[in-house]
């Protein structure tokens, strides 16, 4: 690995205080935006025809933290150990509501990605600090690099419930006191919170834009391959499960298209990482992974639509 590879482990993103709460906001904000959608109806057929949700779900929590932690057992000679525990975070985290919109591009099944994003939000209470301490604790564990690091995951458990679980019960409840108003309100939100998200991603590329330029091209690569590994991994995971075209589509968007989001609110909580653990790649790995996944997944999408189109109704 060359040094200066090395030293981007070392970096101190430019990252203020304001900032931080700023985008602690903003992700409640879209998980709020996005309990307001959750119905009953949603998960109606959910329940019925159960196999496409348990394989999206597995997909999810499952499967791409194991080939997550492959990837970077396999690469440890080529990364760095933050840009690994960044690929492990990203991996941890559940599906961002943008797959719902993706979905929809690629002519998915999306009452099937609706479902999948709100049971993987509710899960990720859970899931996402227990998949990320197993699976970071085993890397520190066996890569040379590193000595092995200590994650709380009570710590990040009710850093998880507060971004994540508060906003989804308060948005769930207003929802059903108040449908009327959560029917004018629903789109305004959910765009409001996302343009928020994107200002404050570019923003923070612009205060950092030195580092930026000195290592897009590493972090751009291994984002790309990530990347293709959860949406290549999703779609053949549902496929081994015999379902349709449309399903394994959807699965594989939800499987490709994580909150990056939450990624950042928890690298930046210094109780869960504190800052001498060096983990500059990290907010790097999260950071670009919430750009890259809109644009490949909108590419992916367009692509599906205009040269495999798919006609048959997703009920497998």
């Amino acid at each position: 690995m060359h040094e200066d590879l090395l030293l981007l482990d070392t970096i101190k993103l430019n990252f203020s205080p304001a900032g931080l709460h700023l985008m602690n906001i903003t992700i409640g904000l879209i998980m709020f935006g996005v309990a307001l959608g959750i119905k009953i109806e949603n998960f109606k057929k959910v329940f019925l025809q159960p196999k496409a949700a348990i394989t999206g779900l597995l997909s999810q929590f499952l499967l791409l933290p194991a080939l997550t932690f492959l990837a970077v057992w396999i690469f440890d000679d080529y990364i760095t150990p933050s840009v690994a525990f960044g690929m492990l975070l990203v991996a941890s985290c559940p599906g961002g509501n943008v797959s719902n919109f993706i979905s929809s591009v690629a002519k998915g099944n999306v009452e099937l990605s609706v479902s999948l994003t709100a049971l993987g939000t509710v899960l990720a209470v859970l899931l996402t600090p227990a998949n990320f301490a197993f699976w970071g604790g085993l890397y520190s564990s066996t890569s040379p690099l590193l000595r092995p690091i200590e994650i709380d995951p009570l710590e990040m458990f009710r850093t998880v419930f507060i971004i994540l679980g508060l906003p989804v019960i308060a948005g769930i409840s207003f929802a059903r006191k108040f449908l009327m108003i959560t029917q004018k309100i629903i789109g305004p939100i959910r765009n409001i919170s996302l343009l928020l998200f994107a200002l404050f991603i570019l923003m923070a590329f612009w205060k950092n834009f030195e580092y930026f330029i000195q290592y897009i091209d590493w972090i751009f690569l291994i984002v790309l391959i990530h990347h293709l590994i959860a949406l290549a991994s999703g779609y053949l995971f549902a496929a081994s499960w015999g379902l349709n075209r449309i399903n394994r589509r959807t699965i594989a968007i939800e499987t490709s298209i994580q909150n990056s989001g939450l990624a950042l609110v928890l690298l930046f909580n210094p109780r869960i990482f504190p800052p001498e653990l060096n983990m500059g790649g990290m907010a790097f790995i999260a950071a670009w992974w919430g750009i890259w996944h809109i644009v490949a997944g909108l590419s992916v999408a367009g692509f599906w639509v205009k040269f495999r189109p798919v006609k048959q109704l997703a009920n497998g």
